[in-house]
């Protein structure tokens, strides 16, 4: 599984998830920051990666569009990126099995109060080629 990591999450995730998530890569480092959405999508979907990010645009496009590619939600506030490599590491199965279920296009983290995780499947149907 390739995660591609949007502009809004810090490139020193990367090498902090590598061993779960192999060749994966920071839109910084594919010289994709600044980049419309449009174009980050364009790319995931040609290289068979997931977009994770805190963008609502990839949200709305998502439900748009559908998959591929599939998009991981970060709704989790302004938080230390440790907390974001946390989400990634700890949830590891259920990225997996998201990424596997041919009918989910969309998984979704969220922070409740700031203290509690909490995870949430949403399936779109097929993508609009």
């Amino acid at each position: 599984m390739k995660l591609l990591l949007d502009e809004n999450l810090s490139d020193r995730i990367i090498p902090r998830i590598i061993d779960l998530y192999p060749s994966s890569k920071h839109v910084k480092t594919l010289k994709l920051t600044n980049t419309d959405d449009v174009i980050i999508w364009q790319y995931a979907k040609a290289n068979g990666f997931v977009i994770v990010s805190k963008d609502s645009d990839f949200h709305q496009r998502s439900l748009l569009y559908g998959h591929p590619p599939k998009f991981i939600y970060l709704q989790v506030g302004n938080c230390p990126t440790s907390k974001i490599v946390q989400v990634l590491r700890d949830n590891f199965d259920t990225i997996i099995q998201f990424e596997n279920r041919k009918s989910e296009s969309i998984l979704v983290f969220w922070t409740v109060r700031s203290f509690s995780l909490s995870r949430i499947f949403s399936g779109i149907g097929k993508a609009i080629a």
